[in-house]
């Protein structure tokens, strides 16, 4: 893997371990990350550990609460957080995730900063109907008398090797159906504590998918300061000029492998990275379109239905007389998430290689 990934991506290690929104904060409180703070290796679990220690330390109404998590949960994401804050702001709760989220509702709409962890993303479904029918029109029902604004719901998603049915799944696309909440998905270490701590601060309540299989895989350097990365925002990750890939979270790193093999055969590859998917950055997407004239894109959830869907129409509505072959999705398979199937399932980066040949070859 080239250095220019690495700065990007991270650096990689073996697994060691078995719409109706409010405006943002303002541009003055985006920080983003530079040479003058101070840095420090971390993997991705620990940058989202210490986004959340900031977020803690620097507002007193900030509250963590899930299955777990006073004791570090299973991810490790929590460790310290009850020792140093104390167990009335770092606390476990009965296994409902209904309960959790419609706790985190209230707690927000009281004025608070509500960090609800769900134990793992597939487990979020029970709370289904507090997130897109509560979370999400709180706002709107009341004519914007009081909010929910103050909720942030962490979920580790994805694909991890061995997690069979129930611990595997990626399911963004359903709330990215459901105006009035965020969808934000990070890649890295250093992109995770920035968006995390912008989720915990945006006036609007927000699902944070977190890429369990990047926990202790990613490593990069990370400023150890308080900073924050602007929300719905993409941001090109690789310039290129023949074809534009986009995707999100984990499948990045898969991505940009495609690319630098693409890149072998003398295809030279644009690799976005979506991070907010709702509401999305149509823009940078489709100025890279525009420039390359063919779209490719990549996530781990099934395809049918998947958010490269909207992706797809979106860009074929704006940019449809550039476009020199069909928009490419290079997807998980319309089957429940496998266990000893899962190297079928996934989207590898040979699948995305012979796609990103045939688009260009079109």
């Amino acid at each position: 893997m080239s250095r220019s990934c690495v700065q990007r991506i991270g650096r990689w290690i073996p697994w060691v371990s078995k719409r109706g929104f409010s405006s943002s904060p303002s541009s003055s409180c985006i920080q983003k990350s530079g040479s003058e703070q101070g840095l420090k290796s971390l993997n991705l679990y620990s940058a989202i550990n210490q986004a959340l220690h900031i977020a803690l330390d620097t507002d007193p109404r900030s509250y963590v609460f899930g299955e777990d998590v006073s004791f570090g949960g299973v991810f490790r994401c929590t460790t310290g957080l009850a020792d140093k804050f104390g167990k009335k702001r770092v606390f476990n709760t009965p296994l409902c995730e209904q309960g959790i989220v419609g706790f985190g509702i209230g707690l927000a709409a009281m004025g608070n900063r509500a960090i609800a962890e769900i134990q793992f993303a597939d487990y979020i479904f029970p709370a289904f109907d507090q997130i897109v029918n509560e979370a999400a029109k709180f706002r709107y029902r009341s004519g914007n008398q009081f909010n929910c604004g103050g909720l942030t719901i962490r979920a580790p998603y994805g694909a991890v090797g061995h997690g069979g049915h129930y611990h595997s799944q990626s399911p963004e696309a359903f709330f990215c159906h459901v105006p009035g909440i965020k969808v934000v998905i990070p890649r890295s270490p250093r992109e995770a504590k920035g968006l995390l701590l912008s989720c915990i601060r945006d006036p609007n309540p927000i699902v944070f998918f977190e890429p369990k299989w990047l926990y202790r895989l990613a490593v990069e350097e990370v400023p150890e300061d308080d900073y924050m990365l602007p929300l719905s925002e993409a941001e090109v990750v690789r310039q290129g000029s023949d074809i534009t890939l986009v995707g999100w979270g984990a499948q990045l790193s898969v991505m940009e492998q495609a690319c630098l093999n693409a890149e072998k055969e003398g295809i030279s590859c644009e690799l976005i990275d979506l991070k907010t998917l709702i509401p999305w950055d149509k823009e940078t997407v489709e100025a890279s379109v525009n420039k390359t004239g063919r779209l490719l894109i990549s996530h781990e959830a099934p395809v049918t239905g998947g958010f490269g869907a909207e992706i797809s129409a979106s860009i074929v509505e704006r940019c449809f007389s550039r476009l020199e072959a069909p928009v490419a999705r290079i997807c998980g398979l319309d089957t429940p998430f496998p266990l000893v199937f899962e190297p079928f399932y996934m989207p590898t980066k040979n699948k995305i290689l012979d796609a990103i040949k045939s688009t260009v070859g079109y």
